[in-house]
């Protein structure tokens, strides 16, 4: 595989700062532009930062003294610097949507952890193992854009990359409507215990926007392409409470289903155990090996055991069983940092590159 260069837009936030650790030393991926808000624009890496680094892990010496340009007033420069770029900017989502586009517009890819495109109907939102197809749109996009080679693609929701990837594997028992209960790390509002110390011992039953999102985002991806765009599907049925809880990293979500066709617990061990898609099968760098880890002891998955398995891109489940309502019940279990925000972003755009998108 080639090397590309990436520039990370939004660098200096947290998800910004998981890029910047997955993408240091990445096999494929040569980091040649940082970009931030105007306040950060001309500091070092780590001048930019300051006190504000959240990860456990250094800042990447490759990194940290490169100059960080403004994401908005230097885009011919970041884009002459770079093949495509990651988006993880903290802006308003028009501001966003208008900055996504017009970094392809100038021929530039854009990767995006960012929930602005994720309903425009020509844009991919894409989990690499579940709807790698949804590339198949991008032609569209750019025909809509005027470019040849750039366009957007995003990564869904991070609260969806739990119980989604274990609801998909099912669908052919005929998934018709599923009650999940988020319980979100504070990463995910992109926090620490010392920049929120009201999270500690306390639970926030509100996320804003975050329901709607875990309803309404799974249907776009269960979605089909027609006639230029992609129409969500109408089933499964979704709804979801999701609440804020006192936990670092990982994202775990209590979920009950029913089916079309009622499956035994056998069956669905099974549909787990075997499922992989595109990205196991090219093997691409950040590809977990086993996609869905079960565990059958029952205080199983715990987030501090499990959230970082496999790079922290496996999904985790346990406790299935009968429920009296719903088919069946579980939970699940992902890392809301990687698998459901940089890592997942990351492995989309190695699918991208697998496929040719990029070049």
């Amino acid at each position: 595989m080639k090397k590309y260069n990436v520039g990370i837009i939004g660098a200096t936030g947290m998800v910004g700062q998981r890029f910047s650790l997955l993408l240091c030393d990445h096999p494929w991926f040569n980091v040649t532009a940082l970009a931030a808000s105007a306040s950060s624009a001309g500091k070092s890496y780590k001048d930019a930062i300051g006190n504000r680094w959240a990860m456990k892990e250094e800042i990447p010496a490759n990194l940290a003294d490169m100059t960080v340009l403004d994401a908005e007033k230097d885009i011919e420069k970041i884009v002459g610097a770079v093949d495509f770029v990651f988006c993880a900017v903290n802006m308003k989502k028009d501001e966003i949507k208008a900055l996504e586009e017009k970094y392809a517009k100038y021929e530039c890819p854009v990767v995006s952890n960012n929930s602005a495109h994720r309903f425009t109907p020509d844009v991919p939102m894409i989990i690499p193992e579940i709807n790698p197809q949804h590339t198949d749109i991008i032609e569209a996009q750019r025909k809509r854009l005027g470019t040849k080679k750039g366009f957007i693609a995003v990564k869904s929701n991070c609260s969806l990359q739990s119980y989604v990837p274990a609801l998909y594997p099912l669908d052919k028992f005929g998934v018709e409507k599923c009650l999940v209960c988020t319980y979100q790390a504070i990463s995910g509002a992109g926090k620490t215990f010392e920049r929120w110390p009201e999270m500690i011992d306390n639970v926030i039953p509100f996320i804003g926007g975050e329901e709607e999102k875990s309803e309404k985002e799974p249907l776009k991806i269960w979605g089909e392409i027609k006639d230029g765009e992609i129409v969500p599907a109408t089933t499964p049925k979704f709804t979801a409470q999701c609440l804020r809880v006192p936990v670092s990293d990982g994202h775990m979500a209590a979920v009950f289903v029913s089916f079309k066709n009622k499956p035994s617990k056998e069956e669905i061990l099974e549909a787990w155990k075997n499922f992989s898609g595109v990205p196991q099968e090219l093997k691409l760098p950040h590809a977990p090996e086993q996609f869905i880890h079960y565990y059958e002891e029952d205080n199983m998955p715990q987030t501090n055991l499990c959230r970082d398995l496999e790079g922290g891109m496996a999904i985790h489940a346990g406790r299935l069983r009968e429920d009296t309502q719903y088919d069946y019940k579980f939970v699940c279990l992902s890392h809301n940092t990687l698998r459901g925000a940089a890592g997942g972003a990351v492995l989309l755009a190695e699918l991208l590159c697998a496929k040719g998108f990029m070049d």
